[in-house]
């Protein structure tokens, strides 16, 4: 084990030990890293959620000037109640090859190996800057992200590039569907369930509304990109939980649908929540309120988190093709910070050490070899901002 790689692992390990599950704080483990990044010689600003409970680190090895790579991880880690693991999830351990522990490969072992390599990066840095992007809450909604790329708005900061350190094997990855989640609730009268017409029944309104999702769901099929290269092509819409009512012989005053969209395009999210609106105003609320004026249909935006685009003119795809080997980049089915990275002007791909499979599992883990491809890769990019 090279004295690089060593250093990652006991890094890795600590990392592992902070529970940073995302109802819980980071702030202990972005204190802990940005100590790091100083030593090595990085300016550093912790940016702060309204609770105080939570931060973004953003660090800046070189000249503090436009342009610079960005290389990005979210903090926080899913959580580990009701998984059956064969040790303690936030305490790491290595077994053949493999290094354990939950936010192993999703995605502390890519940040760890960021980390590792900053005073490689400060000896190395030329005219163009090494960033790095350490977030919150990405498995909740990435508004950590989100947060952080109107800070660098605000303070006029413009990095170029971004890689985003997500567990893909080390394959380069151009582009992902959005994730648009949102609950709609429904509120209706209750009454005796052998009067239905006295009452608004807020479940039956949810059916229908969930009809209206599947035939937009239908529609989409036809709204394909030409040449889309998704898996599939399309934008998808998905019904993941119906509730309501209280009894059999209850008119049922409220229901609550929770639903998701994965667009492969924002002009289709919008066809689909102009839909939806129209649907509601002009069909659903008119018929609630002639029995019941203070009938409601409101839908809470959980989160919506853009998606990352394959563009024809990609610096960040060149520039970690050039280090990695490869000779393409894929695209994926989960989703990411990197779109909205991308909508902020940099040029942005994922690509870390680890795989997708073990994220979320019991037992989580990133192997050896992984760890020691992300650092041959950073080292090269070192070598190369240094040319």
């Amino acid at each position: 084990m090279t004295a690089r790689l060593a250093d990652t692992v006991t890094l890795l390990g600590d990392l592992i030990a902070f529970p940073t599950v995302s109802d819980l704080s980071n702030l202990d483990m972005i204190a802990y890293l940005a100590h790091r990044l100083e030593d090595a010689g990085a300016h550093v600003d912790i940016f702060h959620d309204e609770s105080g409970h939570k931060a973004n680190l953003f660090a800046t090895i070189g000249p503090e000037t436009d342009g610079g790579i960005v290389l990005s991880g979210h903090s926080d880690v899913v959580p580990v109640a009701f998984q059956d693991w064969a040790s303690d999830p936030f305490h790491m351990i290595e077994s053949n090859g493999k290094l354990y522990g939950r936010g192993a490969c999703d995605m502390k072992g890519f940040i760890a190996a960021a980390a590792a390599m900053a005073p490689d990066f400060a000896d190395k840095v030329g005219d163009r800057p090494v960033h790095f992007a350490f977030t919150y809450d990405e498995e909740v909604g990435c508004f950590g992200a989100q947060s952080l790329v109107k800070t660098l708005q605000e303070k006029q900061i413009r990095p170029a590039v971004a890689v985003i350190g997500e567990p893909t094997m080390m394959r380069i990855i151009e582009g992902h569907k959005g994730c648009y989640e949102y609950t709609t609730r429904f509120t209706g009268l209750a009454g005796h369930g052998s009067a239905p017409d006295r009452g608004v029944n807020a479940v039956e309104y949810a059916v229908r509304y969930v009809h209206r999702l599947l035939e937009l769901k239908d529609a989409l099929r036809a709204r394909a990109p030409a040449g889309s290269r998704f898996d599939p092509p399309w934008t998808t819409i998905n019904t993941g939980s119906l509730q309501g009512g209280v009894a059999h012989n209850v008119i049922a005053s409220h229901a609550e649908i929770q639903w998701e969209m994965r667009p492969v395009q924002i002009s289709d999210a919008d066809y689909v929540k102009r839909d939806l609106t129209a649907y509601c105003e002009h069909t659903l609320l008119p018929a609630m309120r002639a029995v019941c004026p203070e009938a409601e249909i409101v839908t809470e935006v959980i989160g919506e988190v853009e998606g990352l685009e394959p563009t024809d003119i990609n610096e960040a795809k060149q520039i970690m093709m050039e280090l990695t080997g490869a000779s393409a980049a894929e695209l994926v089915p989960f989703g990411t910070e990197a779109g909205i990275f991308q909508s902020f002007g940099m040029s942005s791909v994922v690509c870390g050490p680890g795989s997708i499979d073990q994220a979320h599992k019991p037992d989580e883990y990133v192997s050896l070899d992984q760890l020691q491809q992300c650092l041959d890769m950073l080292e090269r990019l070192g070598n190369k901002l240094a040319a």
